[in-house]
């Protein structure tokens, strides 16, 4: 392997989206017609400073569907509104993805089209980065974690916001997705972390991942390492991904910053030390992931 990472970060911030998140514009082929919908024509209609309810969730998730621009209008409206972007990504955007991950596995929209809109929500968060991380500390806390998915995921949109999350709170991250189990290895031997957070999103690689983990994790340059598995799969099979020296994480984004950076900041814990952290039932990643 010549090392090659698919997003791979190791910046404060990044304030631009990546063209592969443009995707061309496509009407979205589904059975409750959106296209027409006259509530994201020039506008949507919200009572001020409306809930970030199931109502106002239905209506990002489809106009994701429909078109960056109807997306962008959602969003801006609710920033308009007062609504601070961490809980605008924490329930808008992740509730969002998980209805549209509803409808693609009802066969309401097809695989495609999911991708799409998945990637309209991936591409929002990029835009609003830099406001983000401004939001957040302005100098390091001197950590450095890396963020890493099970090799060729595809599965970008929740790994991305916790980093996002991460960088607001002054942690120097790391952020990949690996091609094979060689460049997984490659990664996580790359450079010093106080931290290592795995998202694991499917069956295909677990028995691979967790033998490098094991070995690596003798091995690494950071002697007292913490690594913590999350993902869908914590959800679907944790009993698999309960392996020796790690710690499992059912958080979202912001409880997940909270949880990593106590145990950074405090004395190491037994290495053999499995105990899953349970502060909520909001997975680390699974925005828009469904198994069918």
């Amino acid at each position: 392997m010549g090392g090659a990472v698919n997003q791979f970060k190791f910046e404060k911030s990044n304030t631009s989206p990546d063209q592969a998140w443009t995707p061309a514009s496509q009407d979205a082929n589904m059975k409750y017609g959106l296209a027409t919908s006259p509530r994201l024509v020039g506008g949507t209609t919200f009572a001020n400073k409306a809930e970030l309810d199931q109502t106002q969730v239905k209506l990002l998730s489809q106009a994701a569907i429909e078109s960056m621009d109807e997306t962008r209008k959602i969003l801006m409206k609710w920033r308009r509104q007062g609504h601070c972007l961490a809980d605008i990504y924490l329930y808008g955007i992740t509730e969002s993805a998980n209805r549209i991950g509803e409808f693609w596995c009802s066969d309401e929209i097809d695989f495609v089209n999911a991708t799409i809109a998945f990637s309209r929500l991936h591409r929002a968060m990029h835009e609003f980065s830099p406001e983000f991380l401004s939001e957040g500390c302005t100098e390091s806390n001197g950590l450095s974690l890396l963020i890493m998915t099970e090799p060729a995921s595809q599965h970008g949109l929740g790994v991305f916001m916790l980093s996002e999350f991460f960088r607001q709170a002054g942690w120097r991250v790391m952020l990949a997705t690996p091609l094979d189990i060689a460049d997984f290895k490659r990664v996580f031997t790359s450079d010093w972390f106080d931290a290592v957070v795995l998202s694991i999103s499917t069956e295909r690689h677990i028995e691979s991942v967790s033998k490098a983990v094991s070995e690596l994790r003798k091995s690494t340059v950071n002697p007292k390492l913490k690594i913590y598995v999350g993902g869908p799969m914590t959800h679907i099979a944790s009993h698999k991904l309960n392996w020796a020296g790690t710690s499992l994480l059912y958080t979202d984004a912001a409880q997940t910053v909270e949880l990593v950076t106590q145990a950074a900041q405090t004395a190491p814990c037994d290495s053999t030390d499995t105990t899953p952290l349970k502060k909520s039932l909001a997975n680390l990643e699974g925005l828009h992931h469904v198994t069918r």
